[in-house]
């Protein structure tokens, strides 16, 4: 027979990827999201057998205990950004092609398509109240009392919060997750227009509302505000593989960044005179249209930590 800790171990278990889940969408920090699931399984396996009793659901006080601890990273992390360099993006779940055994959490929760980054760089940009209240009624149908009580506010106000999130997230009308086979014909034409420097043929694989967002904090080269629209997107990324080695996008790996096909750039050293150091970078992509719509280049070494060599 098994101990009460195997059993409550073993319950937990099966809702980490679920804990993960929300801990990433409130944070966008991978690091982060394992330390809340960590730290709610230390309060969990703390408690003694009286107060373990009293849950009436383990499920809704495992949610509402890791919405807390996320919500305090999320509110001490929004005072941080306000000091970096240049756009922040989420810290990119990389996986490589094929990965489907479901061991990793993150796996299962990159598939979400609300996880896909284009979303999840406008999710991130809401307050850590208004994106808390969001994701937790519209993604884990939490009822607004209980955000309240996790944000220490009234309800009203929680419902006020996720409203105006609500809003905001669908003005911004960020690309939805199109079939693979789509993504991968865009990024391959967008590719070989650039190899090529083809100015038309860059410009035909790019939507006109086209953007390219750099994630750095200065640590390497990338660009530090967004770029907009189709005929700047096209001469900034023209000007790059002009500074660049030829090789650079040779040397490109297919990779999924947030359950949608982008690409890893191992980085590469200065060639000629002329041609710069390439820093690793991994590059996902939405699509819109049939066309690239947005380019999320993340370059940033601390939130490449993770990513596969």
């Amino acid at each position: 027979m098994r101990s009460a800790e195997e059993v409550l171990a073993t319950e937990f278990d099966g809702r980490r990827t679920r804990l993960t889940g929300l801990a990433y969408r409130l944070t966008g920090s991978i690091a982060d999201s394992e330390d809340v699931v960590r730290e709610t399984w230390l309060r969990l396996s703390g408690l003694d057998r009286a107060e373990r009793a009293g849950i009436d659901d383990l499920g809704s006080w495992l949610n509402r205990t890791a919405g807390a601890l996320a919500v305090e990273r999320a509110r001490t992390a929004s005072v941080r950004r306000k000091h970096y360099v240049g756009p922040w993006l989420p810290e990119p779940i990389v996986l490589e092609h094929g990965c489907r055994d479901g061991a990793d959490p993150f796996e299962v929760v990159a598939r979400a398509e609300d996880v896909r980054m284009a979303a999840l760089r406008l999710v991130q940009q809401l307050g850590p109240e208004r994106r808390t209240a969001l994701v937790l009624h519209d993604v884990f149908g939490t009822d607004f009392d209980e955000i309240a009580g996790i944000l220490g506010c009234s309800a009203d106000a929680a419902r006020r919060n996720a409203a105006r999130a609500r809003r905001t997230v669908q003005q911004a009308d960020p690309p939805r997750r199109v079939p693979a086979p789509q993504q991968h014909e865009v990024i391959q034409a967008l590719i070989a227009a650039l190899s090529a420097e083809d100015q038309w043929a860059v410009a035909r694989a790019l939507h006109p509302r086209a953007g390219v967002y750099g994630d750095s904090d200065g640590k390497a080269r990338t660009a530090l505000r967004p770029v907009s629209g189709r005929e700047r997107v096209a001469r900034f990324l023209l000007g790059l593989m002009r500074k660049y080695a030829p090789s650079t996008l040779t040397n490109t790996r297919p990779v999924l960044v947030n359950g949608d096909p982008g690409l890893l750039l191992p980085g590469s050293p200065e060639g000629t005179p002329s041609e710069r150091a390439v820093a690793r970078r991994v590059v996902g992509f939405a699509v819109r249209d049939g066309r690239a719509a947005e380019i999320h280049d993340i370059v940033n070494p601390d939130k490449l930590r993770r990513v596969p060599l």
